[in-house]
């Protein structure tokens, strides 16, 4: 008991007040009386108040709510409900046990609390890598209406949590798509071409469906505006290839290239399966990771975050003959692989080049890199000093060099999206969409 009791700073305001007394009743003997009853009421109030923030054994209540899945990447939203457990009202100050990633030292929750009343509070908590975490247990200090002493309760309230790769993310993008939502998100609206779909059905004109598709005859029969939809083909496979390798450990704005292309992986993963067509997934760094046949069955999306959710940078370098052989182990039919991967220097490129156009004689190969932000906004901001004229010079040099990488891949015919790491998603959706739109799978 005695190690959860706290004097406030207002006991020590009254205490040093009441001693100042004393020492101006030197001058003053009457105000030695007033510093007699100062200091008696002190200690009296003081006992009064200990009794009070100890008259019950559980004054207080804390539940922390959360989802059972945290979003990488994304807000992700806490809940705290503080109840007074107690027949008095209290002030409380509520230390919360936050997961040690948020590096959060000095923020705190309080207020008053009537008796038998409640709050609630909110925060948020953005991951940025997968895992297990752990909230840790919370502290709140109450003090009665005297404000002299604050009593500490410790609740146990430890948790953990996991950081799967980006369902939230992954919903968004289907709404996107499918729901005609495309004009400010990014996702283009492509023009079918060839003759890749079949005849479904006559129906009526809604608001994004193609012009070109009107069916005059059934327009003016049924006087209102009639259209042809056409189904497309379906079942063909769609591979996600994430490289592990370092090159991937690198960073933006907290989340590593890794953990973009497995945010992006399974937004194109649902976006295919929606389509009807087949999702798959394989990794590989040094050696092969997970590889994941593509299917469409109903339980395709839950096996691929869980494969997504274990996947971990190696550190070494890319063998691109081990995916090669795995490749051809792994997927028999003609596919769309789409490959995440961060080539940053000629000699790399060179030596998977080859490899890369053997894998793009039998699929369809799209080659995602990744542009460095940082290197725009050194290379397009102001300058104002030499220094910064020939950093700016240099980092404008260095983004030529990522575009001639990925030109060089344009010209041995293989699909290159270079894109910054926050346009990653969308633009592989726009990828693969253009393609399937061009009969190319």
């Amino acid at each position: 008991m005695l190690a959860n009791i706290y004097l406030t700073r207002w006991f020590f305001v009254v205490f040093v007040l009441a001693i100042g007394m004393y020492v101006a009743a030197f001058s003053i003997p009457n105000l030695e009386f007033i510093a007699d009853v100062t200091l008696a009421s002190l200690f009296g109030v003081t006992a009064i108040d200990t009794l009070l923030v100890f008259s019950n054994r559980e004054p207080i209540h804390v539940q922390r709510t959360w989802q059972e899945r945290f979003n990488l990447g994304e807000t992700n939203k806490i809940k705290l409900k503080v109840e007074n457990l107690s027949n008095q009202p209290f002030h409380f100050i509520l230390y919360e046990g936050f997961p040690i990633e948020m590096q959060e030292r000095s923020r705190s929750f309080g207020g008053m609390l009537a008796a038998g009343g409640e709050r609630t509070f909110d925060y948020t908590f953005t991951p940025k890598s997968r895992g297990e975490f752990s909230f840790g247990d919370i502290t709140v200090r109450i003090r009665s209406v005297f404000f002299l002493v604050s009593r500490r309760v410790e609740i146990s309230a430890s948790g953990k949590f996991h950081v799967y790769p980006s369902v939230l993310q992954m919903k968004k993008y289907e709404l996107l798509v499918f729901h005609q939502q495309k004009v400010n998100s990014g996702i283009k609206k492509i023009r079918r071409l060839g003759n890749n779909s079949e005849f479904e059905q006559i129906k009526n004109y809604i608001q994004g469906d193609d012009l070109r598709t009107v069916n005059w005859k059934a327009t003016s029969r049924k006087n209102e505006l009639m259209v042809n939809q056409y189904q497309e083909e379906k079942s063909q496979s769609v591979y996600c290839i994430i490289d592990k390798s370092r090159n991937m450990e690198m960073d933006f704005d907290g989340l590593s290239f890794l953990d973009y292309s497995i945010n992006a992986s399974l937004v194109l993963s649902n976006i295919a399966i929606r389509k009807g067509d087949k999702a798959g997934l394989i990794t590989y760094s040094d050696k092969i990771g997970t590889v994941l046949p593509a299917e469409r069955s109903a339980g395709q999306m839950r096996r691929m975050i869980e494969a997504l959710y274990n996947q971990r940078t190696r550190f070494k370098e890319a063998s691109y003959d081990l995916l090669y052989q795995s490749i051809r182990r792994s997927v028999r039919s003609r596919s769309l692989i789409v490959l995440f991967t961060n080539f940053e220097s000629e000699f790399t490129l060179k030596r998977a080049l080859p490899i890369l156009r053997q894998i793009n004689q039998k699929h369809v190969l799209v080659v995602v890199m990744f542009e460095n932000k940082e290197l725009q906004d050194l290379a397009f901001g102001e300058t104002e000093s030499l220094l910064e004229v020939y950093q700016s010079t240099v980092a404008e040099r260095m983004i030529s060099y990522k575009s001639m990488l990925a030109q060089t891949l344009r010209q041995n015919g293989i699909h290159t999206v270079l894109t910054l790491p926050e346009d990653l998603s969308v633009n592989t959706i726009n990828k693969y969409l253009e393609l399937k739109a061009k009969g190319a799978i």
